[in-house]
C-alpha cells in the first residue's frame, strides 16, 4: 500500500512540476531575469490559462493528500 502511494506521489510530483513550468510568467520575479518580462496588452487571462490554473490546483491537492496518506501509513506501520 505504501509503495502504491509512493509511486503516485512521484507521478504527481513530476506532473505538478510540469504544470507549474507551463504557466506564463506574470513579471516581477525571476521570469524577468530570463527574458520573460514582456508586458501583455491583455489584462485578463485566457481560458487555457484559467484551466491550467485549475488543473494545477487539483494536482497540488492530490499531491498533498498523497503526502499525508504516506505519512500516516508509515506512522501506523512503525
Amino acid at each position: 500500500m505504501i509503495m502504491g502511494f509512493s509511486i503516485a506521489l512521484i507521478v504527481f510530483s513530476l506532473l505538478l512540476m510540469l504544470l507549474v513550468l507551463m504557466h506564463k510568467g506574470k513579471g516581477g520575479g525571476l521570469s524577468d531575469m530570463f527574458g520573460g518580462g514582456m508586458q501583455s496588452s491583455v489584462g485578463g487571462s485566457s481560458v487555457a490559462e484559467r484551466n491550467l490554473d485549475r488543473i494545477t490546483v487539483v494536482v497540488g491537492l492530490l499531491w498533498v493528500a498523497c503526502i499525508i496518506v504516506v505519512g500516516l501509513l508509515i506512522k501506523m506501520e512503525g
